[in-house]
């Protein structure tokens, strides 16, 4: 593509891919940021610059492009990051808790006419679609780190662990493998089946299945005001590891 230039004193913008910019100066690169829309239809922006100033025009640059709100994530434990965010007009939207979760655990059972094991793909996608009604702020839910494909949700059957209750499909865990550490990215069970030991179950399975495959540990991130998921993986001997802090810019909304 025809790059486009915004030049903002000695350094100029150069937007060179559809969600790629080059902030240059002299003929060298100084800073580079990267826009993604996400399976959710967020649009989530990252800067790697050592430069205030740098940073300042990829934000105001990459600010003036998208559509608002936008969102990035950044390390709580990381200030000076933080705080160019804050100085570009983005504020805390929440906080996930970082957790390593260890596949040496205490085993659990799935309670009485519950079967555990691995799902078909069309009752998969069925019970996907009634959690995810079920939970309705799917955003605080741990994101699927996937790009955008025009509106579809394509669902990897080999990703999931499901639980079955009288050839009903009522829970499911997701496990990513293809990261330098396995993530749990998901543990969810429909409303009417919760406070029966479901979900300690599938985790359960999920972690004898990675010990199994040579993994010590996998991690996970839940938002902090999720107890119920912080104390599962609590019992399970997750440890908290860190924080992060999705931030998000939408200008006239505090």
């Amino acid at each position: 593509m025809n790059p486009s230039h915004s030049a903002l004193g000695a350094v100029t913008i150069n937007r060179v891919a559809d969600n790629q910019w080059h902030a240059v100066e002299n003929d060298l690169v100084v800073g580079r940021a990267h826009a993604s829309r996400r399976l959710d239809g967020r649009t989530f922006l990252s800067i790697d610059t050592w430069r205030d100033d740098v940073f300042d025009q990829l934000a105001a640059a990459l600010s003036a492009d998208h559509t608002q709100p936008l969102f990035t994530i950044v390390d709580e434990a990381d200030h000076d990051l933080t705080a160019s965010w804050t100085r570009a007009g983005f504020t805390t939207w929440r906080r996930e808790w970082e957790y390593a979760v260890p596949t040496e655990h205490t085993a659990a059972t799935a309670p009485p006419g519950v079967t555990i094991t691995a799902p078909d793909e069309a009752p998969l996608h069925e019970l996907d679609r009634a959690i995810r009604n079920e939970i309705g702020s799917w955003q605080r839910m741990p994101a699927e780190v996937l790009p955008w494909q025009g509106g579809s949700h394509p669902i990897d059957p080999a990703n999931y662990t499901v639980a079955i209750n009288d050839g009903r499909y009522v829970g499911l865990v997701r496990v990513a493998t293809r990261t330098r550490r396995p993530r749990i990215g998901l543990v969810a069970v429909l409303t009417a089946e919760r406070r029966r030991g479901i979900a300690r179950a599938l985790l359960s399975h999920a972690l004898d299945e990675l010990r199994r495959a040579g993994f010590e540990a996998a991690t996970a991130e839940v938002d902090e005001t999720n107890t119920a998921a912080t104390a599962l993986l609590e019992r399970l001997g997750a440890r908290r590891t860190g924080s992060a802090l999705e931030l998000v810019h939408r200008p006239g909304k505090a």
